[in-house]
C-alpha cells in the first residue's frame, strides 16, 4: 500500500504544473483532476491520460498504450493512453502531454454542456 501511495503522490506531482491537483479513489485505482476537470486515472499500476480524436494520434505515435479492460465478456478500450515513459520521470517531461489530457477533457466538457441543436421541422 505505501508503493501505491508513492505512485499516486508521484503522479500528482508531475500534474500539478497544470493547476490545483487532487485525486480520488475509484475502480481499484485513483483518478486525478486538475481544477475539477477529469484528466487521468491509475488503473494497473500505470498512469493513463485523457485522449480523445484530436490527441489520440499524439499517444500513438509515441507509443502509448490504451487503457482497456475486460468487462462482462467484452473488451472495452476508455478514452486514455497511458503516459510515455520519459514522461513520468518529471513534471517538465510530463507538462505536454499532461496539457493534451487536459486540452481533450476541456472539450469534452464543452461537448457535454453544449445544448443540443434544434431540428428544423419542414414547413
Amino acid at each position: 500500500m505505501a508503493a501505491d501511495r508513492e505512485f499516486v503522490t508521484h503522479c500528482m506531482e508531475l500534474l500539478s504544473p497544470l493547476g490545483s491537483v487532487r485525486s480520488r479513489r475509484m475502480f481499484g485505482g485513483h483518478g486525478f483532476y486538475v481544477d475539477d476537470l477529469f484528466l487521468a486515472i491509475i488503473a494497473f499500476d500505470r498512469l493513463y491520460l485523457k485522449a480523445d480524436a484530436q490527441t489520440r494520434p499524439r499517444f500513438e505515435a509515441a507509443g502509448c498504450e490504451p487503457f482497456v479492460y475486460d468487462g462482462q465478456g467484452k473488451r472495452v478500450t476508455l478514452g486514455y493512453f497511458t503516459a510515455p515513459e520519459d514522461a513520468m520521470e518529471s513534471p517538465a517531461l510530463m507538462q505536454p502531454w499532461a496539457r493534451l489530457a487536459l486540452e481533450a477533457a476541456l472539450r469534452t466538457r464543452a461537448a457535454k454542456k453544449a445544448p443540443a441543436k434544434p431540428r428544423k421541422g419542414r414547413p
